[in-house]
């Protein structure tokens, strides 16, 4: 069945060491921006922007920037536009 509102569920693992999986579930299509942010609110990658459809979708976090470099440990968060809402969630990367 399809979800009956959105979520977005813990990542898991966090903490992390390579990657992380980050679930969201959409109960329509909607237009999605999924990006990662350090503790300083920088803008350190844009995992997916773009249309999804209604349903679930498990994004990945390999632990790089923009640029495809590793990032150093720390506290990161997720974030995801849908809309004009926007959610969050931490994520600790640890190497």
């Amino acid at each position: 069945p399809l979800p009956s509102e959105f979520e977005l569920k813990m990542s898991y693992p966090n903490p992390f060491n390579s990657s992380t999986t980050i679930p969201i579930q959409l109960y329509q299509e909607s237009f999605v921006k999924v990006a990662i942010y350090n503790i300083l609110g920088e803008k350190i990658v844009i995992l997916s922007e773009g249309i999804k459809s209604s349903g679930y979708h498990n994004i990945l976090w390999n632990g790089t920037n923009q640029f495809g470099q590793p990032v150093s440990s720390g506290i990161y968060f997720v974030s995801v536009h849908l809309g004009q809402k926007v959610y969050h969630q931490k994520m600790m990367l640890l190497k």
